[in-house]
């Protein structure tokens, strides 16, 4: 089990960029996948990003494919979420999610993880 703390959230305008970040306690981080997720109002969690255990392989989804990177520092136990170009429709709390494996495959779906952060607001005026 690890535990996870998301931060870098807040407020931004269309256009503009956030990066968050997760950190993970425990020696064993460099055994996991990480994903992020993100849940508006009214709406089901959804994948946004993942990356495998030793950061060889990424997912996305499509429509952040070109404006967010995913990545991770195994050495500080950090996961990344670079967000540019944000649009209104990005606003969410985004999650960071963690999987023990050591495949080089992604996991998108929500009950694939085990260990989940609170969250972080993400809030993208127009």
């Amino acid at each position: 089990q690890v535990h996870l703390v998301e931060s870098g959230g807040g407020l931004v305008q269309a256009g503009g960029s956030l990066r968050l970040s997760c950190a993970a306690s425990g020696r064993t981080f460099s055994t996991y996948g990480m994903g992020w997720f993100r849940q508006a109002p009214g709406k089901e969690r959804e994948f946004v990003a993942g990356i495998s255990a030793t950061g060889g392989t990424t997912s996305y989804r499509d429509s952040v494919k070109g404006r967010f990177i995913i990545s991770r520092d195994n050495a500080k136990s950090l996961a990344y979420l670079q967000m540019n170009s944000l649009k209104p429709e990005d606003t969410a709390v985004y999650y960071c999610a963690a999987v023990r494996s050591l495949t080089s495959i992604v996991r998108t779906r929500t009950s694939s993880y085990d260990d989940w952060g609170q969250g972080t607001q993400v809030t993208v005026s127009s």
